[in-house]
């Protein structure tokens, strides 16, 4: 589970190394006017709130922290990248299975309910894959090229033969 998420926080590292400081910021793509900034920063943040509970086994999902300039400035974003990456692999060895608490807001007030950590590591990747897709979108309306063919996809989605056609 570690290499997964691993690998596919990679995918954020390639992506910001191939894009210019304009395109990372761009905030131009309707109907949502969101940045490949924006979710970066916004995918990160929640593997942020899992490891600021993940001693305490408090983990709340709704206290993000929002730091603009890692969504605006593509050195702190690597960074943010980077430390995540480094927190996952710091926690490859410890127990997953622990019951930890996670609160979050489903629309109708926080709740919180028991998961393990590899539950809530689970559900951080595949948020992570839901953004990807977001981005996948916003990066072909500026006309960049996909990090690779993977980025956005589920693992279990099928692919399509027009998809690979298109390339």
């Amino acid at each position: 589970m570690i290499q997964a998420i691993e690998k596919n926080l990679q995918r954020s590292i390639h992506l910001l190394t191939t894009i210019s400081e304009t395109q990372y910021a761009d905030l131009s793509v309707a109907p949502y006017y969101s940045s490949i900034g924006g979710h970066v920063r916004h995918i990160m943040d929640v593997f942020d709130c899992i490891f600021e509970g993940y001693v305490s086994g408090e983990i709340d999902l709704t206290a993000r922290k929002r730091n603009a300039l890692a969504e605006e400035n593509i050195a702190i974003g690597l960074a943010y990248v980077s430390r995540t990456i480094d927190k996952i692999n710091a926690i490859a060895n410890d127990n997953l299975e622990r019951l930890v608490w996670v609160t979050d807001d489903l629309g109708t007030g926080k709740i919180t309910a028991k998961y393990t950590v590899s539950a809530i590591l689970i559900q951080a990747h595949s948020h992570a894959i839901h953004h990807y897709a977001s981005i996948g979108y916003i990066i072909h309306q500026l006309g960049i090229e996909l990090p690779d063919d993977n980025f956005g996809f589920n693992p279990t989605t099928p692919k399509k033969e027009y998809i690979l056609k298109d390339k």
